[in-house]
């Protein structure tokens, strides 16, 4: 009698989520908008270290703060920018808050797949927060010359670059805002500063 095939074991698949604080389960490979929420970005920027911690400080700085640094930025050299704009200039590092923070060196050859997954989160970001899934090209653009004079207030002050070094790697934009001066927060101070400006420029208040 001949003997029974049998069918593999389908192995299961891989799992893509990660549990956050607030209790979602966020898909990183398929995000919903329904299961992202600001508390949980705020916690997240909060912890990651802009520099790979190469800054100086008793604490890293944290994305949070960088995100705060880069829409003051842009809000000085547009203070006619609609609210919803500055928002989005706010949460333009977001999906760092489960993919962390790379330096752009390493970033740049990561390839295609890392930028899929970065896009795709951002997208979910975005319409979570009543904003389009693309931002319009200028809004972009804006945003990051904003990014730009942050990296090198950053670079300057803290990551221990030098002027002349700093302006061939990273440039200083022309209106790069004078007599900003940055420090490191605890991440549960740079969690608060982060979320005082979302409740301003997002109209939501956060529950305690």
């Amino acid at each position: 009698m001949p003997k029974r095939k049998t069918s593999p074991r389908s192995s299961p698949p891989t799992r893509a989520w990660q549990r956050m604080l607030s209790g979602r389960r966020l898909d990183i490979l398929n995000p919903s908008p329904l299961d992202i929420e600001i508390e949980d970005i705020a916690h997240g920027l909060a912890r990651v270290a802009r520099w790979n911690g190469q800054t100086k400080g008793a604490f890293g700085y944290s994305v949070a703060q960088h995100s705060v640094l880069v829409e003051d930025i842009l809000s000085r050299n547009a203070p006619r920018l609609p609210q919803k704009w500055r928002l989005a200039c706010l949460l333009h590092d977001a999906p760092e808050y489960v993919i962390g923070d790379m330096i752009t060196p390493f970033k740049s050859n990561l390839g295609k797949g890392y930028k899929e997954i970065e896009a795709s989160l951002m997208e979910a970001v975005h319409v979570r927060f009543g904003l389009p899934a693309l931002l319009p090209e200028a809004i972009t653009k804006s945003v990051k010359r904003a990014d730009r004079m942050a990296a090198y207030l950053e670079a300057t002050q803290l990551a221990g670059f030098d002027e002349k070094e700093a302006i061939r790697l990273f440039s200083r934009p022309r209106g790069t805002p004078a007599g900003l001066s940055l420090q490191a927060l605890p991440p549960e101070k740079a969690v608060r500063q982060f979320l005082r400006r979302f409740e301003f420029l997002s109209g939501e208040k956060i529950k305690k």
